[in-house]
């Protein structure tokens, strides 16, 4: 079957910014439609409760026949990252029979795509959060030869940075021997830096929702060149 160019999103329930991003550089021609799941961590619930969970979203944005389910979650910052995030993908695919994709593994995607092995690990985490989505990039093939957290306690926090810090930031940690810099989560205003990054580091730049986005054009097989998204979306 043959679906129609649009993408599901789950997000987390606190996001306040993928949908406004989203929206604004998603291609004409190309829809989004957006569930929300409240973070595991705060509902103590056990792992076949987050699995229906995650299969009750899926499920309800499959109804919008959607070409692509997302699971935007920041899954590479938890305990044994990759191993659940392969069960969540598993548990959407098999609820919806549609073609899952998981943050973490957009931004493996496109790190390879651009050629970066070696990268510079920028976030608004605390230092434990920081250390388990190194970890989780590190077993996936990458060097993180540099990490910084802001070690900001939350969304709320999260959103506050203005997108021409995040610019300061990356700049200010330059390495001369990164292939690229990534700069993670999904609710923040690192997007709207992504060039001039890259204009001032001579780097790629990749970010979370970028690289969501990215995987899910490729995914629908409708590539675009988008004014803004850096590299990544540079034309073949």
């Amino acid at each position: 079957m043959v679906y129609p160019a649009r993408i599901g999103l789950i997000i987390p329930s606190a996001d306040q910014l993928t949908e406004t991003q989203f929206h604004r550089y998603c291609p004409e021609g190309v829809t989004i439609h957006v569930t929300r799941l409240r973070l595991p961590e705060r509902r103590r619930l056990t792992g076949a409760q987050i699995d229906d969970a995650i299969a009750e979203a899926a499920a309800v944005l499959a109804d919008a026949r959607p070409g692509v389910i997302v699971f935007h979650y920041p899954a590479s910052t938890l305990d044994d990252a990759a191993e659940r995030e392969t069960r969540f993908l598993d548990v959407i695919e098999e609820a919806t029979d549609l073609p899952a994709v998981s943050t973490g593994r957009a931004v493996i995607e496109a790190l390879d795509s651009l050629g970066v092995d070696k990268l510079v690990l920028i976030t608004p985490y605390d230092e434990a959060t920081g250390q388990k989505e190194t970890r989780y990039l590190e077993e996936a093939g990458f060097e993180v030869i540099h990490e910084l957290g802001l070690g900001l306690t939350g969304v709320d926090e999260y959103i506050m940075v203005p997108a021409q810090r995040w610019q300061q930031i990356a700049i200010s940690n330059a390495r001369d021997d990164a292939d690229g810099y990534l700069l993670s989560c999904t609710n923040t205003n690192m997007i709207a830096v992504i060039e001039a990054c890259e204009s001032h580091l001579g780097k790629p730049v990749i970010t979370s929702n970028q690289a969501v986005l990215w995987a899910c054009l490729k995914r629908l097989r409708t590539p675009h060149a988008i004014v803004g998204l850096g590299r990544l979306f540079d034309p073949v």
